[in-house]
């Protein structure tokens, strides 16, 4: 009986090493997504793209990074496939190879493409993996895990300064480099992985089937909705600050295009902050409450910012990201622990498929800009948040952890 106990004690325990390494290789994994952008500006003038044609490059990526994720995450919860993984970064190996000597606009499509499939098997299978080594502090294993991810796209100007504009398109060749690295680590991730896997069939196969009962399947379909719709609001505002907030700093105030990206660094790095805080945080006070804070705490400074000057921007804007971004590890936790079982297909539609939809909201807001101006989309905007209080209406950590027992 002992024995017992101190095994199920031990599958408890937080493995922090498998969390910096798949920690690490999501940030590899993003700083590679990252390239795509950064070519632009060399890919427009070498292969002399029209701006559509570039807008069908980051939708090839969207496509399958994006919305292919639910896809990956439904199919390996009813089969894990944990060599999944590096092979997937050998896609994106072979993209980008691809990219470096593209010839033509084609090819380059092709080549994203298969970057976009890299990445999507990735992340249901990473959050998989974080899953298995959290332990019982999940809200913390999930924010080590994105920050890792954050940290990667943020590395997009700084690989157009010092790779893309002395190498131009060749200088891609770099991050095969990368993504064999990531391949490399992905294959002792998979080891353990597997390992995981095995111990846990011997262990849960004695364990009866439970029926869930069609009340409670109902009510986790109208919860699982309105936490998409509320990462989907999340994202709308944050394209609208990390896209249109520089031109409206630009047109209101007459600041220079490097100066406004300071305002959005700042947002950025504060809102990294907020991710990696937000977990822990949610161990501690609940999800459900960390998710309403992000939204409604934002609320206030998300009405305010387009009145303010440019000084009383920069501290609303670090508030603002550390908050609203708080909950971005979150989300991942409260739905893997909405859809017990459905690891994959629960980060694949939060990270994923939300997030890939909030995406659009760019061009949405584009649409919106050009036909009303920029100022009142701003304003319009800032009331995005407000959509939180919806996330009063998703079930209590406490009724996720009676349903769960």
């Amino acid at each position: 009986m002992e024995a017992a106990v101190q095994k199920q004690n031990m599958g408890q325990i937080t493995l922090y090493r498998i969390l910096f390494i798949i920690g690490f290789v999501h940030l590899l994994n993003d700083s590679i997504q990252a390239v795509i952008p950064a070519v632009f500006p060399i890919l427009e003038k070498s292969m002399n793209l029209t701006y559509m044609q570039l807008g069908f490059i980051t939708f090839s990526l969207q496509l399958t990074a994006s919305l292919l994720q639910p896809a990956v995450g439904f199919y390996t919860d009813k089969k894990p496939m944990p060599y999944l993984l590096p092979i997937g970064l050998t896609c994106t190996f072979f993209g980008m190879l691809g990219l470096a000597f593209a010839p033509n606009y084609w090819i380059v499509l092709v080549s994203v493409f298969f970057v976009g499939i890299g990445s999507a098997v990735f992340h249901p299978e990473g959050s998989r993996v974080v899953h298995l080594a959290a332990g019982e502090r999940k809200g913390l294993a999930q924010s080590i895990f994105q920050v890792g991810g954050n940290a990667g796209q943020s590395l997009a100007p700084i690989m157009t300064a010092l790779i893309f504009v002395p190498m131009g398109q060749f200088g891609a060749i770099w991050f095969t480099l990368i993504a064999g690295m990531a391949v490399i680590v992905l294959l002792y991730i998979a080891n353990w992985y597997k390992e995981k896997l095995d111990s846990r069939k011997k262990t849960s196969a004695k364990k009866a089937v439970v029926q869930v009962p069609a009340a409670r399947k109902k009510q986790v379909k109208i919860g699982l909705m309105l936490l998409i719709f509320l990462v989907f609001a999340r994202s709308w505002y944050h394209a609208a600050i990390t896209n249109f907030y520089p031109f409206y700093l630009i047109h209101e105030h007459g600041l220079s295009i490097s100066k406004t990206q300071l305002y959005i660094f700042i947002f950025l790095a504060a809102g990294a902050i907020g991710t990696f805080l937000g977990g822990p945080l949610s161990d501690r006070f609940g999800r459900r409450n960390i998710i309403a804070f992000s939204m409604l705490g934002s609320a206030p400074l998300a009405v305010i910012l387009p009145y303010v000057n440019e000084f009383w921007a920069i501290p609303i804007m670090l508030i603002n990201g550390f908050i609203i971004l708080s909950s971005f590890s979150v989300v991942v936790v409260y739905a893997q622990e909405l859809m017990p079982g459905k690891i994959g297909t629960a980060s694949g539609l939060m990270v994923g498929l939300a997030f890939g939809l909030g995406a659009l909201g760019s061009v949405v807001l584009g649409a919106l800009a050009d036909l009303f101006g920029l100022k009142p989309v701003m304003i319009a905007c800032g009331f995005l948040p407000f959509i939180g209080m919806l996330s009063m209406l998703l079930p209590s950590d406490q009724k996720l952890k009676e349903w769960t027992s």
